[in-house]
This record gives C-alpha cells, sequence and structure tokens, in this order.
C-alpha cells in the first residue's frame, strides 16, 4: 500500500514499568543502596552529620518497586538508624520523628495499593496478550510444501497486533497465503482485522481459485461498512497460492507491494498488477487479476508491508529493501525477517507503522 499508507519499534515491549512491568533494576536498587551510603558515611564521619533527612526519602522509593512487607521494613530500619548513636546522625526531634513515621505508614499503604493494582494490570495485560496471539497465532513452521517465517512488529505500543495481518493455510488446491493493511493501525484496527482473517480462513476451504479468495475478502469488508460503495472502511493485501507440488504460485495483489522473489542470491520484486484495495467495490464483477510464475528450486518469496516499504531516514530516503535484501538472506530462512528489521531500524531510528515481513520458501516436489 505504497501510494495508500499512513505515515504510522523490533518493538521493544513499551509497556511503561509504572503500569504495572516491573522497574528497572536501578530503580529497585536505589532504596537500598541509599540507606547504605548514608549508613556508610555516617559510620566513618568523625562528627555527627545532617544528612538524615536523606533517610526521609527512602520510604516512598520503596513504593516504586517493593511491596507493602518490604517497604515497612526500610521505614523501620530509617527510624532505627536516625536512633542509633553508632551512626553519628543529628537527632531528630519528635516533630520530624512523627513526620518519617507518617511518611513511612503512608508509603506501606501506598505500596499496598500499587500491588493490587499491579496483580490486576498483569491478568488484564494476560487477557489481551491471549486474545491478541489467538486472533494472530504463531505461523507454523511449515504449510504443506512451503516453509514459513514471519515476522510482526506493531505500531502501537503494548500491542502484539495492529493493522498487518498475515496468514498461510492449506486449502484442497494448494497452500494460500495472505498479507494485508487495513486502514488505521493499532487496537482500533484489530476488530477489521478479525473479519478479514476469518473470511480468509473460510474463503481458504471452500473458494475454487484465488481471485474468488480476493473477492470474498472485497465482500467481507463491504458488509462490515455497510455495503456502501467507496466506504472509508478499506484494505490492501496480497494473496498467494502455491500448488500442491510446490513448483508454481499464484499472486494477486489488491493495492498492495508484490512479493519480492529471491533467486540465485538476487532479488526482484515481481511483476504484479496492483489491483483495487479490497473494501472498495470498485473491481469489475468483483474479479481480481493473477500472475502465475513457475519457480525453481531454492527460490522463495518475501513480502513486506508499507511500513517496511514506505519507511525512511531522516533524509526522506526510502528504505532501500530490494537492494539490501540478498545480503540477510542464506539457509536459515528463519533469521532473515529479524536480520532485515534490525538494518531497518539502524537505517530509520524509528518506524512508526505496523511493520510485517512474511517469508515464503516452497520445496519443490
Amino acid at each position: 500500500m505504497r501510494s495508500l499508507g499512513a505515515i504510522r519499534a523490533r518493538r521493544k515491549d513499551d509497556r511503561g514499568w509504572l503500569s504495572g512491568a516491573p522497574p528497572p533494576r536501578w530503580v529497585k536498587v536505589l532504596p537500598v543502596f541509599l540507606l547504605a551510603v548514608v549508613a556508610a558515611v555516617s559510620l566513618i564521619a568523625p562528627s555527627p552529620l545532617d544528612i538524615g533527612f536523606l533517610l526521609g526519602a527512602i520510604p516512598p522509593l520503596a513504593v516504586l518497586s517493593y511491596g507493602p512487607a518490604a517497604t515497612a521494613v526500610l521505614g523501620i530500619l530509617v527510624i532505627a538508624l536516625q536512633h542509633t548513636r553508632a551512626f553519628h546522625l543529628d537527632r531528630p526531634g519528635s516533630t520530624d520523628l512523627l513526620t518519617i513515621a507518617f511518611v513511612a505508614l503512608l508509603s506501606v499503604f501506598v505500596s499496598y495499593v500499587r500491588s493490587h493494582r499491579d496483580a490486576q494490570l498483569n491478568v488484564e495485560r494476560t487477557v489481551a496478550e491471549a486474545a491478541q496471539k489467538a486472533l494472530v497465532p504463531p505461523l507454523p513452521e511449515r504449510v504443506g510444501p512451503v516453509r514459513c517465517t514471519g515476522l510482526y512488529r506493531a505500531a502501537q505500543r503494548g500491542t502484539l497486533v495492529g493493522g498487518d495481518f498475515f496468514d498461510v493455510r492449506r486449502g484442497p488446491t494448494g497452500v494460500r497465503a495472505v498479507m494485508g493493511d487495513v486502514q488505521g493501525h493499532g487496537l482500533s484496527a484489530i476488530a477489521t482485522v478479525a473479519s478479514l482473517l476469518g473470511a480468509f480462513r473460510e474463503a481458504v476451504l471452500d473458494q475454487p481459485d484465488l481471485p474468488a479468495v480476493a473477492s470474498r475478502l472485497d465482500r467481507r469488508l463491504l458488509v462490515d461498512s455497510g455495503n456502501a460503495r467507496l466506504a472509508e472502511l478499506f484494505a490492501t493485501a496480497v494473496l498467494l497460492e502455491f500448488t500442491p507440488d510446490g513448483r508454481t504460485v499464484r499472486i494477486i495483489a489488491c493495492g498492495s507491494p508484490a512479493p519480492v522473489l529471491l533467486h540465485d542470491g538476487k532479488a526482484t520484486e515481481l511483476e504484479v498488477p496492483s489491483g483495487t484495495p479490497l473494501g472498495l467495490g470498485l473491481a469489475e464483477g468483483g474479479t481480481y487479476d493473477q500472475v502465475t510464475w513457475q519457480l525453481e528450486r531454492g527460490d522463495r518469496l518475501f513480502l513486506a508491508s508499507d511500513g517496511i516499504w514506505e519507511a525512511r531516514d531522516d533524509s526522506g530516503t526510502f528504505y532501500p529493501l530490494v537492494d539490501r535484501l540478498p545480503r540477510f538472506t542464506d539457509d536459515n530462512d528463519s533469521r532473515t525477517a529479524e536480520r532485515v528489521w534490525e538494518d531497518l531500524i539502524r537505517f530509520c531510528g524509528t518506524v512508526c507503522d505496523d511493520a510485517t515481513m512474511l517469508m515464503l520458501a516452497p520445496e519443490a516436489r
């Protein structure tokens, strides 16, 4: 979807540590480190030091990393440290002691609330991840005569899926694959992705050819958008069908970039007519032009979403996928997509769109 793609990192898991994910190690160590430093400096000081105020920060810092019990222990150690003459700290007044005790008690309460909130967030996150993995499950290593590897990096933080989708299924006439990109990205696009994947999985089993599969997907989007022509809901996709012997592939592009053929150490973008996107109802009679390609032993097909094709560096230069792809291909196809992603991040710095790659390696019989 080069002309229709919207400008939207391997994503690090961007869940903030304040929203339930484990805090950085230095945050967890900081309260104990501060307590140890104050105690050590106080012990070696020849005269009392007026640094007891630093201890008042330890219980609030403990809230970020520890549970109520550990926070209470640190609070008790802070009060005990201030009252132990061996540490050469100025003795706090009654008001200072009450203030520190109140802060420690309040920190224990806040830690209790945070721990329960984190537990609830972890449960919700686990359920959400399970639902998203059920929507786009990991690809099997092989579907019929086709070896499959894929990589998916969603643009929206904290999600596993977004506006891109892919699937590879075995049907009565061979192995069929799809890669697509729905309008929008992130959580708002998941419902459309679910609808299209469901329609594709049904069409694989009962549609006689690839144009019929594309028509089924197009109709699915038209129905979802209320049968309104030129509705805002649309998607681009590329569909492939491998014959049972793995020697021939049929390809349909619905507004999506064509696959890249890897042959004899070279990468070539196949010439596939780019039809209209799915969901617009513009194809006459619901038909799509398909291209048939004869494959030789060792040929592989590499598919990438517009998040890869349209990625740019700071100067606005597009990522040269076709030129760079051959250097990342070898006998280990499972690493190709990951290497491309790492190179893409080095080239662009940040990728703001959903990024999806799919490597299909048929083994001709």
